[in-house]
């Protein structure tokens, strides 16, 4: 955690160091390497906690990133749902799945939804039922680099880290990122949202 400190802490700091050196913006945003710096992490609390971490980091000493709209929040699925095309009742999911393949893509013996939400996972189960295998991603590490790819092409999902110009930021990240408060700790609790456990995979096969 960053707040509240110095750009001293940005050089003693290797990965603070490495991250501006990566992005060319020691001495500003003019050389600034890339038009999207994109945040991904685990769809977890430890996941979210580092995503904080992260834009407190840019808040703190590199505000402009994302006043002028650089920064963003990759979504990451929490779910798989896949069944075989041979098992699929609704023809046309397979005729739909089939118009989407990339040029030169291999037919796949599967027909796979990657879901965000439970809403998502419950309408993907309804249209690629019945009995279709269902995989809770605990992690990005968990994801191949062809699986991670369907993700981040044309059905990429990313979230624009604004700031608007009545936003108090000095307030903000004293509120989450200063000192363990106790209007803080009413504020986790009486938001707090406990997940219930899904089974790891559903119908492996």
């Amino acid at each position: 955690n960053c707040f509240g400190l110095t750009k001293k802490v940005v050089y003693e700091n290797e990965e603070f160091n490495l991250l501006q050196a990566a992005l060319d913006i020691e001495d500003g945003l003019d050389s600034l390497r890339y038009n999207k710096v994109i945040v991904a992490t685990d769809a977890d609390v430890d996941g979210m906690h580092i995503r904080l971490l992260i834009i407190t980091f840019f808040l703190q000493f590199f505000p402009e990133l994302i006043k002028k709209g650089h920064v963003y929040v990759l979504q990451t699925p929490l779910f798989r749902v896949r069944n075989r095309r041979t098992k699929i009742k609704d023809k046309q999911v397979i005729a739909d799945a089939d118009a989407r393949r990339a040029k030169g893509e291999k037919k796949n013996d599967f027909i796979t939804r990657y879901c965000y939400s439970e809403e998502e996972r419950v309408a993907a189960i309804n249209e690629l039922g019945p009995e279709p295998e269902i995989t809770r991603f605990k992690g990005l590490g968990e994801i191949s680099p062809d699986e991670f790819a369907h993700f981040i092409g044309s059905d990429m999902r990313l979230e624009q880290v604004t700031l608007h110009k009545n936003d108090q930021v000095a307030k903000l990240l004293e509120y989450y990122m200063g000192k363990n408060t106790m209007e803080r700790q009413n504020f986790i609790i009486d938001n707090l949202v406990i997940e219930e456990d899904l089974p790891e995979d559903q119908g492996e096969m």
